[in-house]
Order: structure tokens, then sequence, then C-alpha cells
């Protein structure tokens, strides 16, 4: 048996989970462990575990061909070989990717903090990071010279997302930071991934596929109509591509399109900048609730991400602007109310709906200066800093720079 996947839990420690190439295997059965360098060491395997649905029960054997969890055999790693003390033999080691998509998790520093999470301090944060370690074997975290920022990367920005999901779903709160691709130093030369992307449409939308993927640096390399009205498209695209079009490529298909992608490889850079937002956004100058007729107003500036009542702070994106540059507004101002008597009729307030963002589609939308605050409850986007007399500070110094 081959570990391919690991798990923890918090009373028996590390979970090995595999499938038996061959034999069977027994609780309490003396096994010897070989890890990918050829070391081994003995061990007794502590429960044996099978699936039946979505839960984990206790077997008293498995035989090969079975997916089972082991517990009581120390630290594991990914591609250890399980076997017969009396026959060792190690099976062909597994590879595991390299990362090629990080960001910073960061202490949430809004004014909301601590209102809606549990966990909300960089220990707390550390700690969760580092037990996730134990079993994503792909994940990478450094610290950084900032005590409440770490670098997680991952191979993907849904390896990522996922994480945070979990950890939002757990009761921590952060803010996390758009995410990028590692570049890597080869024979000295600067150096992006690439990775094969495969998608399914119908043949209506293929054209506007194709040109949002030309505009994100992809080469088409195959095309295969099926002859029932849908069409196969093979791409090689740098990985910062790939990144926002997710969310973009299923607006564009309505949702029937399919969409494969792995890492393929490293190559050069391909000069220029590749899937940037072209708007800018909305941005509170204060604190406390919106207000419709502020929001009414601010209906023909662009498309708010809140309704009536809702919370806001100082720095918060609430909303797309129609043009590209960022506009700080009010949305916190109600109607003046006097004790004339007017002898017109008020204009009715009619809001159109929020938009309404996942985890994911912040992701793919925030900017370099800008993070996503995550909370049980909530999904925010605020700005990196959040008084706009700092934010003015931020850009004069990139402008010397």
């Amino acid at each position: 048996m081959q570990i391919s996947q690991l798990d923890y839990n918090n009373y028996v420690g590390v979970i090995g989970i595999g499938r038996i190439k061959r034999g069977k295997v027994k609780p309490n059965q003396q096994v010897t462990i070989i890890d990918s360098e050829g070391k081994t060491r003995n061990a007794k395997v502590g429960k044996v575990l099978t699936h039946l649905g979505l839960e984990r029960i206790d077997s008293d054997i498995a035989e090969a061909g079975d997916i089972i969890a082991i517990t009581g055999l120390g630290e594991l790693n990914i591609s250890d070989t399980i076997c017969d003390p009396q026959n060792v033999e190690a099976l062909p080691a597994l590879s595991v990717d390299e990362p090629t998509v990080s960001m910073f998790f960061c202490v949430n520093t809004s004014p909301f903090c601590g209102k809606e999470g549990k966990f909300v301090t960089s220990r707390q944060i550390l700690d969760r990071l580092n037990k996730e370690l134990v079993h994503n074997v792909a994940l990478r975290v450094e610290e950084t010279e900032d005590a409440d920022a770490f670098r997680v990367s991952g191979r993907g920005e849904l390896h990522l997302s996922v994480l945070i999901e979990n950890m939002r779903r757990e009761g921590f709160e952060l803010a996390v930071s758009r995410p990028k691709v590692i570049f890597r130093e080869i024979d000295g030369r600067k150096q992006e991934p690439y990775e094969n992307v495969t998608l399914d449409v119908e043949e209506q939308h293929q054209g506007s596929v194709m040109q949002a993927l030309g505009e994100r640096k992809g080469d088409l390399k195959n095309m295969n109509p099926d002859g029932k009205g849908r069409v196969r498209l093979d791409y090689v695209i740098p990985s910062r591509g790939l990144i926002g079009f997710r969310s973009e490529f299923m607006t564009m298909t309505s949702g029937t399109g399919l969409l494969y992608s792995t890492f393929s490889h490293y190559d050069d850079i391909r000069p220029g900048e590749v899937g940037q937002r072209q708007n800018g956004v909305l941005i509170s100058n204060g604190q406390g609730k919106a207000v419709a007729f502020a929001l009414f107003g601010l209906q023909d500036r662009g498309k708010l991400f809140l309704g009536h009542g809702a919370e806001v702070y100082e720095g918060q994106i609430i909303g797309i602007h129609s043009r590209s540059n960022d506009l700080t507004v009010n949305c916190l101002t109600g109607k003046k109310l006097t004790n004339m008597r007017a002898s017109g009729t008020d204009e009715a307030v009619i809001l159109v709906p929020p938009i309404k963002m996942s985890l994911e589609q912040a992701l793919e939308f925030i900017d370099d200066d800008e993070l996503v605050e995550v909370t049980p409850t909530s999904i925010r986007i605020r700005k990196r800093h959040l008084t706009e007399n700092d934010r003015r500070r931020a850009n004069r110094g990139q402008k010397e720079e």
C-alpha cells in the first residue's frame, strides 16, 4: 500500500490514506514503512478504517483494491510504502506538484475585527496554517517581516480558496491579498508557470471564449468539434492568465461550459499585464449603516455590493465604479427633513439588487492595493489603506519609486 493522502486527528495523530495494491492488512499488525529515500522502519498498525459514504468506520480486515485509512504509524509522508516485514518492497515514488500561486494571509485590521469571528490573532492563524501543513503536502507557509502577515503558496487559486473557506467555517477571521503567480529564475532568465487548459463549450460561445483567452495570452493547440453543437479547445496559457477567468468563463457560457486545467511547465515571461480589472471602485468615506437615499444617488456611478441597512466602514469597497478611477463616496447620508410643507411628491427610492460575491469571485476581483476580509458570516472587500490620506500617501510613494 502506498500513502497518497494524509489527514490528522487530535486523538490518533497522523492518518495515512491509500489503496492496497497487494495483500491484506488487519488492526495491530506489524508492518514496515519505506520512505521516498529508501529508509525503512517498523511500526504497528492501530486502526484500519474504511469509508461508508462520508464516514469512516472500523474494519477488521482490508484486502487488495480497498481504499483505507490507517492510524498508529507515526509520522508519514506522501509516497511512503507500507509493506509486510517479510517482503520489503518499495512502490514507485509519487511526485507532488510545486506551488505556482501565492497570497498573503493577514490579521484582520478593519474596524469590525472580532465582531463575527472567534479566532482573530496572528498566533491562532499561524497555528491553523501549521496544522494544515501536516496533511496538505502541496501547501507552503512562510513568515514575513510583518508579524501579522504570512505568505501562503499553493497549486492554484482554487487550492488556496478551499483552505480559506474551511478556516472561515471554523470561526477564523482574516484578510487575504490578491493571488499572484510564483516566478522562478532558471538559467539566468525569469520564468513563469504555464498550464494546459481544456475547455468544452457550445459552438455559439466559441468566439467569445477564444477572444478572452487570446487577450490573456493563451495559445490554441487543438480544436475539435464533436458534430453535435459543442467544441473542445486545448490551450497553453500562463497561470496568471487563469486568475479571474473561471467566473468570467461561466458567465460567458451561461453556465454550460466545462474547464479543466493542469500544470504544464515553466517558460519565459510573456510581456504585458494579463487579466487586469478595467473599472475602478466605489469606496466608503465613513463608518455606519448604509442608507437607501444615499445608495439611490450612487446607482448612476456604478454597481453596488450592498443594500439599505448594511454596516460599512471607512475604506470598505461598496461597489464597482463605471469609470476606470476609484471614487470615494458617502453612502451614509439620509434625506434632510424639515417642517416645511412641499407641494411636490418625493421620488420613489428604488434600489437595484446588490451584487453578492462569493469568496472565489472576490479574490478574482480585487487589485494589488485591496484585500478580501473573510469572516464566518461575511465576505467584504476593502482597501489595504483605509483612510483617503493614507491611500494618497501610498500612491505618492509608489510614483516616487
